[in-house]
């Protein structure tokens, strides 16, 4: 715990209990000693049999070093749950002889019938009191009507809802938009005050007309836009397809893939890099960084981490102009753009994440794209699942992109897949010839990657626009 300070020192009251929940003490620095004090006491002679003796005491004082850390329980105790059983007279009985394996056991210990014992993993994210402040009542803009309550919104709203009047379409919907919300052109004509705005609706124009679906990564690659305004660009240009084979896309209105074969190249295929002892290596082997980690989670037993630096109002109008704080570092241009790899997968380089939403078009990989074209012309149906492809072409695709990035790791890395141990080092080696370079793609996309609001890109995408 000390070697770690991000780590809170553990008090257990019942030390043999795994059951026992612990109290926790907070790292502090100090600049105290430490004293070691001797008491010695010295009885004086007796002079009067009737008289008591006085003893002289001696206190003798010691510096031994210097305290530079201490660890204070400012907490409460948590919950504790105990391993017990109420029987049906209330009567309680101890399970702890049947949970816990002290010694090796027969097969009969495991195929006993019990009552369900779960214990929960955490009882309270805080130990210490704090006041809670009510929220005051929502000022909401003049017009604003409250919502009826409904089973749906029983909860209700905190705030008014930030409409950014897109239109989602399922892929079992009958028609498909032709042109945008009345609402949506007049967000966007707000907005489109300057010159450079104009320009860029102009070139996303541009990319509707050379391809008809686009990703939002995709866009945001191709276009320098700031992401609050391409979330008003997009509805007044284009509506998003919820679900089917071009779910999580943005399609031209217009425009319905459903009835053209030949928009197969532009359907979405969610992969994810397979990690695990199975696959030859471990999650905390991969070259490749997750978009969000367990980490982030403050729990009791560690100490809260330091925030990310908080965007105030004014940086907020400098990034929506058309220069900015950053302007030093970054052409207007190219300011706001991703890199192509945020969307398009090539043989021999790793993925930015994890997960990845990439269309059929971006594969740019031979031996991928004819598995997609197998059926070019005999295209007859569009599954929602398959869309016009072959069945079970996504799983091909997923196995073969597995295996290129498995081969990827192991020609980088050959110690991931021997019995030699592997350094520190080796993972910093990795992570420089995988490409990833850190402080490269901390300045540029930092700003721009999805909210940590959902796990599912596509959900946080979602919530944008509703």
């Amino acid at each position: 715990i000390y070697a770690d300070p991000a780590k809170r020192l553990e008090l257990y009251f019942r030390p043999k209990d795994p059951y026992c929940h612990p109290v926790c003490a907070n790292r502090f620095p100090t600049s105290t000693m430490l004293l070691r004090v001797r008491r010695r006491s010295k009885k004086k002679q007796q002079l009067d049999t009737e008289e008591q003796t006085q003893p002289e005491v001696q206190f003798e004082m010691e510096i031994l070093g210097i305290v530079t850390t201490v660890y204070k329980f400012q907490g409460m105790s948590d919950f504790q749950y105990l391993a017990m059983h109420s029987g049906p007279d209330g009567k309680q009985t101890s399970m702890y002889d049947k949970v816990l394996m002290l010694k090796p056991e027969k097969e009969e210990f495991f195929n006993r019938d019990l009552p369900l014992y779960i214990p929960p993993p955490i009882f309270s994210r805080l130990d210490t009191p704090i006041d809670y402040f009510y929220r005051p009542d929502i000022q909401h803009r003049s017009g604003y009507n409250n919502p009826q309550v409904s089973g749906e919104n029983l909860i209700g709203l905190s705030r008014a809802r930030r409409p950014h009047n897109a239109i989602f379409v399922n892929f079992d919907d009958e028609e498909i938009p032709t042109k945008p919300l009345d609402a949506a052109v007049q967000n966007w004509k707000k907005v489109c005050t300057n010159p450079v705005d104009k320009k860029v609706e102009e070139e996303l124009r541009k990319l509707f007309e050379v391809r008809p679906v686009w990703s939002r990564n995709a866009v945001k690659a191709n276009i320098s836009i700031h992401p609050d305004k391409l979330k008003l660009l997009l509805p007044y240009l284009a509506y998003y397809m919820l679900t089917g084979p071009w779910r999580s896309l943005w399609v031209r209105f217009g425009y319905d893939p459903r009835k053209h074969p030949e928009a197969k190249i532009y359907q979405v295929l969610d992969f994810r890099i397979r990690c695990g002892m199975k696959y030859g290596y471990a999650a905390t082997d991969m070259p490749v960084k997750a978009k969000r980690s367990t980490y982030n989670y403050s729990l009791p037993i560690t100490v809260k981490k330091q925030g990310s630096h908080t965007v105030s109002v004014h940086d907020l109008k400098q990034g929506l102009g058309t220069a900015g704080t950053s302007g030093a570092k970054k052409s207007p241009s190219s300011r706001y753009k991703l890199k192509e790899s945020i969307y398009i997968f090539r043989e021999g380089a790793l993925p930015p994440y994890r997960q990845m939403f990439y269309q059929l078009c971006d594969l740019n990989v031979e031996s991928l794209q004819k598995i997609i074209h197998r059926n070019d012309g005999t295209e007859s149906e569009c599954t929602e699942r398959d869309g016009w492809c072959l069945a079970k072409t996504s799983d091909d695709l997923r196995d073969s992109m597995s295996l290129m990035i498995k081969q990827i790791i192991r020609s980088t890395r050959p110690a991931l897949f021997s019995n030699t141990t592997s350094s520190e080092d080796g993972k910093e080696q990795l992570a420089y010839e995988s490409g990833e370079d850190e402080d490269d793609e901390e300045e540029e996309e930092e700003d721009f990657k999805p909210s940590d609001g959902s796990e599912n890109e596509m959900e946080t995408e979602i919530l944008d626009y509703v």
